[in-house]
């Protein structure tokens, strides 16, 4: 069965492969993001621009705006969110606020939103992006680190609070993407090492599914790299 699935950070490289693999499985998707225009693809589903995530009030009318079209919610992937690094004596305390609003206040503030729609489905699914790094940080990321770390505190609080529901709330735990970014950042890594951005969606749309109905409150490392 069809389902509505949002995803946040949808116009990133990360997010338009999640939502390109929930379109192949027949979903409608709703790709959300900061940026001012959408990227080409979504042939069915729906594209939101310039979306303050952090904006109580824009999320409230983002989730008022997608179940007026589409008539409800069924999975929440919470891919919005930045990354930064700088040690502490050289690097700026903004920063520390920066990461704490891009990636805990963005899913914060969009899940609290979407709640009762997701409430309302048959079988609601939320799964946000933690981080490896936010296990153990390395010299230079712990405000990104720290961040990261609410995510998966996040994740395992309301796993608790919805357990009374059918909502499950998990998350994926992934060590350096490979993507166009993260290649110009670091041209001398060894990017076979990377996880890919497919095999991190095949994870999310796996924890979406009905046969991770009985996984929540999961926080679950993405580390290999693969040709895929």
């Amino acid at each position: 069965m069809a389902r509505n699935v949002v995803v946040t950070g949808g116009f990133g490289a990360l997010g338009r492969v999640v939502a390109e693999t929930f379109a192949r499985q027949g979903d409608t998707v709703v790709r959300v993001d900061f940026a001012a225009q959408a990227p080409a693809g979504n042939e069915g589903g729906l594209d939101i621009p310039g979306v303050d995530l952090t904006d109580a009030a824009a999320c409230e009318n983002l989730v008022a705006q997608i179940t007026g079209k589409l008539g409800g919610i069924d999975v929440l992937v919470n891919v919005a969110g930045g990354f930064t690094w700088e040690t502490l004596a050289d690097g700026s305390l903004e920063s520390w606020q920066r990461m704490f609003a891009m990636n805990v206040l963005t899913a914060a503030t969009i899940t609290k939103a979407a709640l009762e729609p997701l409430k309302a489905s048959a079988a609601g699914r939320i799964v946000n992006i933690g981080a490896g790094a936010a296990i153990k940080a390395d010299m230079g990321m712990g405000a990104y680190a720290a961040s990261k770390a609410g995510v998966h505190r996040l994740t395992e609080a309301l796993a608790t609070e919805l357990a009374g529901t059918g909502v499950t709330v998990n998350a994926i735990l992934p060590s350096i993407i490979d993507t166009p970014t993260n290649r110009a950042d670091m041209p001398d890594a060894d990017y076979s090492a990377w996880v890919k951005p497919q095999a991190i969606a095949d994870a999310i749309a796996f924890l979406a599914s009905d046969q991770a109905r009985a996984i929540t409150g999961a926080l679950i490392p993405a580390t290999r790299g693969s040709e895929a």
